[in-house]
């Protein structure tokens, strides 16, 4: 499917491909990156499954794919069964299926787009790079059949990589997979390990989760495997993240991989050349659910830095037994909130919550089931947030300045709330296990305690350090490099 309305003549330009992993947390980032290089003059073909691209459209309506005729969206299908059209696929079935089905449909895209090139010249130029996903590797061998750069962008943070790329020795020291179920609450998991270099001090609970599984054949635990390996291949790796948030780690990785590009926050970064200007690409989103934005208008009646900013992400599940912890965790709190309860939150049940909470927090307490997050972190009554941890949420929380009470579910979150608690100063963790009485002392210390105003000066502190390295110093810098250097040399020498 291309989707494409303008008929403004295009000089002719790099055409980057953007195809990311096919999950909330992964377009986003991806969406940001393809905004930038458009922005540097790149034509984008930005390639989303059907899926996502019908659950984008009921999001936020068709207009998004008529702004700018060098900006399209591709669709290839996924291979998955139906599923509901409101909620994530099942992230199992989509790294297990998509190696298999995405090479040959990437295939016939590109030679769509070639044929389009050819046919129309100056309207679609010819694809000069691919930018991937790291967990859609299918472009690597046709990039190198053509001749042309594939550029990964890993949507996690760089702590976590390093974490993924030691999942071999972690097997190879027999550590993992577990021996059985208890070494899940044996203590086990509290040993350090203390030969990563960049992460000393961190423990295996602290790994990316996919480590704590007893079985060797374990599906995701193989994918991140192959994922991360696989980066090697690649002309070069993206980053969102900034230099001095992650040196050590960043160092570490140097020597395993092609060179690094850190360009983030990506968030801060866009926000930076759209400021005050009437953008044809404001209106391209990535959000798969409809934001509710009467939240905003709420926050304008608070005062600063009062409210408690509670999301789970696109993915994290919990049971209706922690959903009320948490309910009356905030209600004890006493202190005002903003909670965003995706419909498919709770496990297998409705995210209904108790009614004598509704009443109770009715005057200081806004429910939404998704809603603009940038915006609501960046405004100056959000004071703190109650966060799962993963990437882009870890990231825009630092850039804005907030700090964060961290409970994460799986995958890189764990790195990043121990990063997030121990090495940077802006988070204090919850225990998986929730309860009421913690979730109400930690949401209150966030707001009004000492530890709290510690944690927010910390977090300025890297807010201030963000804005630096976007504006004029290393992720300004790294993105011009990528550009010259990956994107455009290949480009202009053929």
């Amino acid at each position: 499917m291309s989707t494409s309305v303008d008929s403004e003549e295009i000089k002719p330009r790099p055409h980057a491909v953007c195809v990311p992993f096919p999950a909330q947390g992964h377009i986003s980032p991806m969406l940001k990156l393809a905004k930038l290089l458009h922005h540097r003059g790149f034509h984008i073909t930005f390639v989303n499954t059907e899926f996502n691209h019908r659950r984008l459209l009921k999001s936020r309506g068709s207009s998004f794919l008529e702004s700018v005729s060098s900006f399209r969206f591709e669709t290839i299908p996924d291979g998955l069964p139906p599923s509901d059209p409101d909620a994530t696929q099942d992230l199992v079935s989509l790294v297990q299926c998509l190696p298999e089905k995405c090479e040959a449909l990437f295939r016939e895209l590109i030679s769509n787009l070639h044929a389009a090139a050819s046919e129309t010249g100056r309207d679609v130029p010819p694809v000069t790079c691919f930018v991937t996903d790291a967990g859609m590797q299918s472009a690597l061998a046709l990039a190198d059949e053509l001749g042309i750069p594939n550029v990964f962008l890993w949507t996690a943070s760089a702590c976590s990589l390093l974490g993924y790329l030691h999942f071999g020795h972690l097997i190879d020291k027999g550590i993992t997979p577990l021996k059985d179920e208890s070494y899940l609450t044996n203590g086990y998991l509290d040993t350090v390990v203390d030969w990563i270099p960049g992460m000393r001090g961190i423990r295996l609970k602290d790994l990316p989760n996919q480590i704590r599984t007893t079985d060797p054949n374990d599906v995701m635990l193989n994918a991140t495997i192959k994922f991360s390996q696989k980066l090697v291949e690649g002309s070069a790796i993206i980053m969102n993240t900034f230099d001095a948030l992650e040196c050590k780690v960043l160092d570490a990785l140097s020597s395993l991989l092609p060179p690094i590009y850190t360009v983030g926050p990506l968030n801060l970064r866009l926000d930076q050349i759209q400021e005050g200007k009437n953008n044809a690409l404001d209106i391209i989103g990535s959000s798969l659910w409809k934001e509710e934005t009467e939240c905003l208008e709420w926050l304008d009646s608070k005062k600063p830095n009062s409210v408690v900013y509670v999301n789970f992400g696109s993915i994290t599940v919990m049971t209706p037994q922690q959903l009320t912890e948490f309910a009356w965790g905030l209600a004890n709190s006493n202190q005002s909130f903003v909670w965003i309860i995706r419909p498919d939150l709770v496990v297998g049940e409705s995210t209904t919550l108790p009614r004598e909470f509704v009443t109770e927090t009715k005057e200081r307490g806004l429910l939404a089931s998704w809603c603009p997050q940038e915006q609501v972190l960046k405004h100056p009554a959000v004071g703190g947030f109650l966060t799962h941890n993963g990437w882009n949420s870890t990231i825009e929380s630092i850039s804005y300045g907030v700090p964060m009470v961290c409970w994460p579910f799986f995958a890189d979150q764990q790195t990043n709330c121990w990063y997030c608690c121990t090495k940077w100063g802006v988070g204090m963790e919850l225990d998986s296990n929730v309860k009421r009485d913690e979730v109400e002392r930690l949401v209150r210390e966030l707001i009004e305690g000492e530890k709290g105003k510690e944690l927010k000066i910390k977090a300025i502190e890297w807010k201030n350090l963000t804005e630096e390295a976007t504006k004029a110093g290393s992720s300004a810098m790294n993105l011009d490099k990528l550009i010259n250097q990956m994107l455009i040399s290949p480009f202009k020498s053929s």
